[in-house]
């Protein structure tokens, strides 16, 4: 009986490791993972120290190793995670044709993607001194400095990147960077001007889509991005112009 509780636990504590994992944009994975390592090596290193075991220490590296492979294996499988949750929850995967899966917005400075189902944000720099490379790729000081140039030309691309550093690497990146706010007057401004192609890239729809797949599409994109849920005024405020560009006869 114990072992099948512990088997029971083992097993739900699985469950919700990879729940947790699929539904957390990769950079914020990666850190979390690797603030865990660190302190579990430091609690480890102080256990060993206190028992006079240091000697385990050269055998927990050893084992450490291939659990640090196994990581990464499952960083790299994260989008067939992703598509294996949404099959179990009855809901299609990002390759399935069951509806929109993801958004694009594209400014001056970047094009950015969101995954429907994780909410996970990625970017590509279009122009500025790093064109061509991933935001994932870039660090905080290199972001912060790609602001700089966005808000020097383009408001709309420093409003998205902002709202991309508020999702990723939380509301005090600005304290940590001594990045002050942009300025920027409302959430409205920067979706003005969209064209229905524009606004279907947004939704994540395809041409021909009914009223009641915008509405659906917006209501779920609003689930994930909705401002009193870690999203941003900007993201909210293009979200729902989009949809009433595309319902307006």
């Amino acid at each position: 009986m114990v072992r099948l509780v512990v088997l029971l636990a083992v097993a739900a504590g699985v469950f919700l490791f990879l729940r947790w994992f699929v539904r957390t944009p990769p950079q914020k994975v990666a850190r979390i993972l690797k603030r865990v390592g660190l302190w579990t090596a430091i609690g480890g290193l102080t256990a060993l120290a206190a028992t006079g075991r240091m000697n385990w220490i050269f055998a927990a590296l050893a084992a450490a190793v291939p659990l640090a492979q196994r990581l990464m294996v499952l960083l790299h499988l994260a989008p067939y995670l992703k598509r294996l949750m949404g099959m179990l929850k009855g809901r299609p995967g990002a390759g399935s044709s069951g509806g929109p899966r993801a958004s694009t917005v594209t400014t001056r400075f970047l094009r950015m993607a969101l995954d429907h189902e994780s909410g996970a944000l990625s970017g590509e720099v279009l122009e500025g001194p790093y064109r061509g490379r991933s935001l994932e790729s870039l660090k905080l000081e290199e972001l912060t400095d790609l602001l700089t140039a966005c808000r020097a030309s383009d408001p709309q691309s420093a409003a998205l990147l902002e709202a991309y550093l508020d999702r990723v690497h939380g509301n005090d990146w600005r304290a940590r960077t001594g990045t002050g706010a942009s300025g920027h007057t409302g959430p409205s401004a920067p979706a003005s001007g969209m064209t229905r192609e524009q606004a279907r890239e947004i939704l994540g729809l395809s041409p021909g889509a009914t009223p009641d797949e915008v509405r659906a599409a917006h209501r779920h994109l609003m689930q994930k991005l909705h401002p009193d849920r870690g999203g941003s005024d900007y993201l909210a405020a293009m979200i729902n112009r989009a949809r009433d560009v595309l319902l307006k006869e």
